[in-house]
């Protein structure tokens, strides 16, 4: 097909491709009923004229937070008006007026004015309505270890939670979402005394979870018979053995695109294997991306063993060049199996049968590739 062709081309393999958007909200959202009714059960007080209990949302990437907090707040907001919800991308919004122009945003329907106006007029306005109209806050900070990197992160929380210091009567809750399972944040005891938040743990997707998903997806994304079973089990299939979802949806959008430059009413195996190619170096960077150095330095170190991958053995190579201690040298190979960079096998053998030996789950030469363009 000419470019003109394809851009102007009439028929779809796809009924609604939004369902393939990062941002796209499902209406039905399995496998995280637990968790939903956690966050339910913190905004509940705020419904009742009481103050709304303060979370931790934590899991790793991929593993549906953004989506349960946007799915609660969208609920909220549809059957009451007693507390407005308000969500942050903190990978944004990463400054104090950053924040609370959001908040004043979703209030009043405008931003404020970025200069001319000081912030304490601002913060005032967003409090004074929360007061006068016997409304509660709750505010979702996704990413939160931004807020820390900017060394923002006890003032915002400060504002946030003690504005009834201030305010009378006004009712304030924050979601600190977490996708960085190592990141331990550190309040001031003055925010840390009121924070005091309910734990929220969303664990990874198991291979069923993610197959059950796609092809919920993909039911709601493409017309009928557009993908077969089998090429929906090779997908899921490849999401699971990465460890995120993200790279599911992904092909299977990408997978459409190429069908659909084929002018294909169905996708095929060979669009799949197009997909795959296109996709794979795309999340490895991604996830190689949010390691720290020293994390990084291990990778490598196992990246560049042909053998003497036993555990103990890798941490001398590793103290070497980190002088770290054999505490933090496990907690960073934990965190490498936990983001599927590394499987780790006990060997039987060592003190108690506790050694274990260290497997890639990549081609070296494809880490070394995606590390050189980070």
């Amino acid at each position: 097909m000419d470019i003109d062709d394809i851009l102007l081309y009439d028929e779809t393999v796809f009924k609604n491709i939004d369902a393939f958007n990062p941002d796209y909200i499902p209406k039905h959202f399995p496998h995280r009923k637990s968790q939903m009714e956690a966050l339910a059960i913190c905004i509940r007080p705020a419904l009742r004229n009481g103050r709304p209990v303060n979370a931790v949302v934590l899991g790793s990437c991929a593993t549906g937070k953004t989506t349960a907090i946007k799915k609660i707040f969208e609920n909220v907001q549809k059957t009451s008006d007693k507390v407005i919800c308000v969500y942050i991308n903190c990978q944004i919004h990463t400054t104090r007026f950053g924040v609370f122009s959001q908040i004043y945003q979703r209030i009043f329907g405008h931003t404020p004015p970025e200069t001319g106006v000081p912030f304490s007029r601002i913060y005032q306005n967003i409090m004074q309505h929360l007061s006068s109209h016997d409304q509660a806050l709750v505010v979702a900070l996704d990413d939160i270890n931004n807020l820390f990197y900017k060394k923002n992160a006890n003032k915002i929380f400060y504002d946030i939670l003690r504005a009834h210091e201030a305010f009378e009567g006004v009712r304030t809750g924050v979601f600190a979402i977490l996708s960085d399972i190592e990141f331990r944040f550190v309040l001031d005891k003055n925010v840390n005394s009121i924070f005091i938040p309910q734990e929220i743990i969303f664990n990874p997707y198991t291979r069923k979870e993610m197959e059950d998903i796609l092809k919920e997806r993909a039911k709601i994304g493409f017309y009928s018979d557009v993908i077969s079973d089998e090429l929906l089990d090779e997908i899921t299939e490849y999401a699971s053995s990465s460890g995120d979802l993200r790279v599911g949806i992904d092909l299977l959008r990408i997978s459409g695109n190429l069908a659909e430059a084929d002018a294909s009413k169905t996708i095929e195996k060979k669009h799949v294997e197009e997909a795959l190619k296109s996709t794979g170096s795309i999340n490895l960077t991604y996830t190689l991306k949010s390691l720290s150095d020293d994390e990084k330095v291990l990778l490598d170190i196992i990246r560049q063993s042909e053998d003497d991958l036993i555990a103990g053995n890798l941490y001398n190579a590793f103290r070497k060049k980190m002088d770290s201690s054999y505490a933090s040298f496990n907690r960073i190979l934990n965190k490498l199996e936990f983001l599927r960079l590394v499987d780790t096998q006990f060997t039987g053998k060592g003190v108690k049968g506790n050694s274990r030996i260290v497997i890639l789950r990549f081609d070296p030469e494809e880490i070394q590739k995606c590390m050189n363009s980070i």
